[in-house]
């Protein structure tokens, strides 16, 4: 049976995107476009899942999260506006399972969503994103942003991002980044990695031609800094 999704968010022209895309990948989907009516649908309906706007007109969204959170443990996917960090934050605290910042791409909503929902199933274990100062690389949902804004990079180029991150602090050779970022067959040449690693460079740091995040440690790889601004 098609899992269930109720939307609580005003903007009708989103909701009702999000309405149909979702309903295309398979789900059955609810809208609420007022705090109240959400938590009367989530009281009357078991729903999988909640896309919870943290700006609704007629309540605070992490005040619906926390009232929901006292009597159910349904998972809880937060939209919330660009610089909102504390609300983030608390929101989490108060038991949101992930967060999206507007503006977003469906794509990166409908992985979110099924993350929590393996999670939920029991099939993925928990798995929070890394976060380096302004940069956070979120694993489950293949998304990377920095100051809350969408990087883009190709699927390998996010591999190899990856290996360096959870080896912060730890010399990579090119060769342990290849076999760490497995998943496409490189040129037997191994300075391709310096290529990808120039264009990850332009994606994350603020100056690439003076990079502070993936460090060259000549003779011997790269690093990727631990501490960051």
């Amino acid at each position: 049976m098609a899992e269930r999704i109720l939307i609580a968010e005003d903007d009708p022209r989103l909701a009702e995107m999000l309405h149909e895309y979702l309903g295309l990948a398979g789900f059955r989907v609810s809208l609420a476009a007022r705090g109240a009516d959400a938590l009367d649908q989530l009281a009357a309906v078991e729903f999988d899942a909640l896309v919870l706007d943290l700006g609704l007109p007629d309540m605070d969204g992490l005040d619906l999260c926390r009232r929901l959170r006292a009597t159910s443990d349904t998972p809880v996917l937060m939209l919330t506006a660009r610089g909102e960090a504390t609300d983030r934050i608390v929101g989490l605290e108060l038991g949101a399972d992930d967060y999206l910042p507007k503006p977003f791409e469906p794509r990166e909503l409908l992985a979110r969503l099924r993350t929590i929902l393996r999670r939920r199933r029991g099939q993925l274990p928990l798995e929070r994103p890394l976060q380096f100062g302004r940069l956070e690389i979120d694993r489950a949902a293949h998304a990377l942003r920095l100051d809350g804004k969408p990087c883009t990079l190709t699927g390998y180029q996010f591999s190899l991002l990856v290996a360096l991150a959870e080896n912060a602090g730890r010399v990579l050779t090119r060769e342990t980044l290849m076999d760490l970022a497995k998943g496409e067959q490189l040129d037997a040449f191994d300075r391709s990695i310096d290529v990808h690693v120039s264009r990850i460079r332009a994606a994350i740091e603020d100056d690439p031609k003076a990079p502070r995040r993936i460090i060259t440690v000549r003779g011997a790889g790269y690093v990727f800094a631990r501490a960051q601004d």
